[in-house]
């Protein structure tokens, strides 16, 4: 069974509620539509149920999807829409938020209605950012949701699935950070290895493999990027001694078997890796990117790793498919809290 299936099978065994609040996009319909009929998550649509039903049974993009099955929160109508106002006014009063403010945002703004939902339980997770840019999907999760216990760093991954590729697991991967955090510390890409590692495990069940990822192999050259690099393996086998994990490492270092032999022998994570640490969200960003498009390769992503509750982000390129697959693996995430 392909990762994507095996996802989608978890999936339909957890039975969890996934909110989906850009409703505006004929993808999220037509996702919503084919997550339903395939029973892989129970899907929460903000929205009038009237306008949304005749807009998914139209022929603008929407090529007639079935949402019928889904549960519509109307922020104009919603009977609980005085208590989740209550709740967000009492999470943010200390930021200066004024009820009026936590009314206008929950009305106006249907990510914030979204995360609302999640911190409050009527959703498991939620699947945004096909339209949103990413910095305005994560606002309200940080800001609502907020980060699971013991996490210093909330930080993204994709999931490359790359066909007939030998590398990786059987060609699956994490790439991260693709999506958070900018240019990290030491400190900081320890901590995204680590998230990533566990991560790749809950969803694979496989064991992680964990590279981080240079121009520079084993010292190979010297700079003070690679320097950055170094530090942050020896921090992150320092927290995590029984985890597969090494650097620096070249790409093919990293994932070929033949040249992870040559350009580091004997080395336990060389040619082995199946979770690529980039060393900044440039080489991250268009690491995925390049796969995806040259490699022909199913990208889900970008995951969110560290909010307390599943709440993930989208690329503004991706297909309905990426959605549904995306709606899965929050859907399994929540499965794992």
């Amino acid at each position: 069974m392909d990762f994507l299936s095996s996802i989608k099978e978890r999936a339909r065994a957890g039975n969890k509620t996934i909110v989906l609040p850009e409703t505006m996009d004929p993808r999220t319909l037509n996702a919503a539509s084919l997550a339903l009929r395939d029973r892989i998550a129970n899907i929460i649509l903000i929205g009038n149920r009237d306008v949304l039903m005749t807009k998914a049974g139209g022929n603008d993009g929407f090529c007639g999807a079935d949402i019928s099955g889904a549960t519509f929160v109307d922020p104009n109508s919603y009977d609980g829409m005085d208590d989740l106002i209550s709740k967000l006014y009492e999470l943010r009063k200390d930021k200066g938020m004024t009820r009026d403010d936590a009314s206008s945002l929950l009305h106006n703004d249907p990510l914030y209605l979204g995360a609302m939902l999640v911190k409050d339980g009527i959703a498991d997770g939620m699947v945004a950012g096909a339209v949103n840019k990413t910095a305005s999907v994560l606002r309200p999760g940080l800001q609502i949701i907020r980060t699971a216990p013991g996490i210093k760093l909330v930080s993204t991954f994709f999931i490359m699935v790359v066909p007939d590729c030998e590398y990786g697991a059987n060609g699956v991967f994490i790439f991260a950070d693709c999506g958070q955090v900018q240019n990290p510390n030491p400190e900081e890409l320890a901590a995204i290895s680590l998230s990533s590692a566990d991560s790749f495990y809950k969803l694979t069940g496989i064991e992680p493999v964990v590279a981080f990822l240079s121009h520079s192999t084993k010292g190979s050259a010297k700079h003070a990027d690679v320097d950055k690099v170094t530090e942050a393996v020896r921090i992150a086998r320092e927290a995590a001694p029984n985890l597969a994990i090494d650097g620096e490492f070249q790409l093919d270092a990293a994932i070929v078997p033949s040249i992870g032999e040559q350009k580091a022998p004997g080395n336990p994570v060389a040619g082995k890796a199946n979770v690529l640490v980039f060393p900044d969200l440039d080489a991250g960003n268009i690491g995925y990117k390049l796969v995806e498009r040259l490699a022909k390769a199913e990208a889900y992503g970008p995951i969110t790793q560290g909010i307390a509750k599943p709440y993930n982000d989208l690329s503004r390129g991706c297909t309905a498919g990426d959605i549904i697959g995306v709606i899965a693996i929050t859907a399994v995430q929540a499965m794992c809290l």
